[in-house]
């Protein structure tokens, strides 16, 4: 196959797999960890959750199946640490956001903004985090496992929820409001990410700001933008 025909992915991957086999046996622990990683994202992207073998991934990481099992008991271990990663990439950025507010109202927006912008920047962690691309349901994770997942997905939410309430809103409303802007979130960038906010001529960023505009004028009785 020519070189021009190679698709940049493949050339990724096979950069990836060239460098763990230089790295050999002696790469530290983490690189080799990320290698699996790696190979594991693009093939549970590529196949799906079913279609995904141990032996694939260990083939597209460089690694025999073998070794593959001294990281990670399972496929769906695997996926858990890819879900794991990407939900703490979100807690980071929202932190970042929040950080250094100079009202409440500026940290419901800034910290839900940076919520809503993790996931329209990013539409494979969106796809990862709501198992888009296996009929979304969490086939294959424990439940100890699926609710400490759910629990950083939560957290992520709360600098929104407790901002929310530093405005006045009794806990339960707040509870309330932040569920609700949450299922709005995900409802845009699903209809973002497949296209179909198309079919209404209208873009998931500007109806995000209008909601997110109206929550706050309902946290605040209309005092702050």
């Amino acid at each position: 196959m020519a070189a021009s025909s190679i698709s940049p992915r493949r050339l990724a991957n096979k950069a990836g797999r060239a460098a763990a086999r230089e790295l050999g046996p002696q790469a530290p622990a983490d690189a080799r960890r990320r290698s699996v990683l790696d190979a594991a994202r693009t093939a549970f992207f590529e196949l799906g959750m079913d279609k995904t073998s141990m032996r694939e991934i260990a083939q597209r990481a460089g690694y025999t199946v073998g070794a593959l099992y001294s990281y990670f008991a399972s496929k769906e271990e695997v996926y858990g640490a890819l879900l794991a990663e990407s939900l703490e990439r979100l807690n980071d950025s929202v932190e970042r956001a929040a950080a250094g507010r100079r009202s409440e109202a500026e940290r419901v927006q800034r910290a839900a903004t940076a919520f809503f912008d993790f996931y329209r920047e990013n539409p494979r962690d969106l796809d990862l985090g709501f198992y888009l691309f296996q009929g979304m349901k969490p086939r294959g994770l424990t439940p100890q496992l699926n609710e400490q997942l759910n629990a950083r997905l939560r957290a992520a939410l709360q600098p929104t929820q407790d901002a929310l309430q530093a405005l006045g809103l009794p806990s339960k409303l707040a509870l309330a409001e932040v569920t609700a802007l949450f299922a709005h979130t995900v409802g845009l960038l699903v209809l973002s990410h497949t296209g179909r906010i198309r079919m209404f001529k209208q873009g998931s960023r500007e109806l995000f700001d209008a909601y997110l505009g109206q929550l706050l004028s309902r946290a605040t009785g209309g005092q702050e933008a």
